[in-house]
């Protein structure tokens, strides 16, 4: 069984041991480190490949949303929160799963599977085989493979687990973290506007007050993405 390389991220110390006894009963884990904040976190990111991050939301300085926000190209994450409000947004950035404290261990075991999963998808890598030269990008998709070319995508959008993505023609549903399809798509051509909207910046017919039209689509310009967007299209 391959080994999977967990990281604990909890400011409560009580907690994070339950998380680590959970792990415990389960052979294939393997907790590389417990921390206490986002930015310790982030260290141990930078020095040993991680697959899964269990990681609570409320923590000081910057909670779990916002150390979601700046990694790049995140493991799946499962989050551990006591608080029900942020489930929404935690899907929203394509989160594995969201267990509620206190949580038992058939649930949290439920969880792991669904990351392993995700982690076991041959798609994602078949996918990042692509050269960043390429003018296109092959979705599996209901049992069908579709070759995507650039200039038809019009936008992808954050649907739960999976990723909606919106062509010249058709409507696709990719079971794909939001965030690895973000990484796969070329920063020359689209660009994130919201957190659950990601655009082909070639598309865009107009942009009125928060909103981007791309044809008959209406897309939300999330605040925290204004100034970013309105920057790469020269404004």
């Amino acid at each position: 069984m391959n080994r999977i390389n967990c990281l604990i991220v909890d400011d409560e110390p009580i907690a994070g041991d339950i998380i680590l006894n959970y792990c415990s009963t389960y052979p294939a884990l393997h907790v590389v480190a417990t921390c206490l904040n986002a930015f310790e976190a982030r260290r141990i990111l930078g020095e040993n490949v991680i697959d899964i991050i269990f990681l609570d939301i409320e923590m000081p300085v910057l909670d779990g949303i916002g150390f979601l926000h700046t990694l790049k190209n995140p493991p799946q994450i499962i989050f551990t929160t006591a608080y029900k409000e942020y489930a929404v947004t935690a899907f929203d950035l394509a989160a594995c799963d969201y267990l509620v404290k206190p949580f038992s261990l058939e649930r949290f075991i439920i969880a792991v599977d669904k990351a392993m999963e995700r982690l076991s998808t041959p798609v994602q890598v078949a996918l990042k085989s692509n050269s960043i030269n390429d003018d296109y990008l092959f979705i599996k998709t209901d049992g069908k493979i579709h070759k995507i070319n650039y200039d038809e995508l019009l936008y992808a959008e954050a649907n739960g687990n999976y990723t909606r993505i919106i062509t010249l023609n058709a409507s696709l549903a990719q079971n794909m973290a939001f965030l690895s399809m973000e990484a796969l798509l070329p920063d020359t051509h689209f660009i994130r506007v919201h957190r659950s909207f990601i655009i082909n910046k070639s598309k865009i017919s107009h942009i009125e007050g928060n909103r981007v039209f791309i044809g008959k689509y209406e897309i939300p310009i999330g605040s925290n993405y204004k100034e970013t967007f309105f920057k790469a299209i020269g404004l």
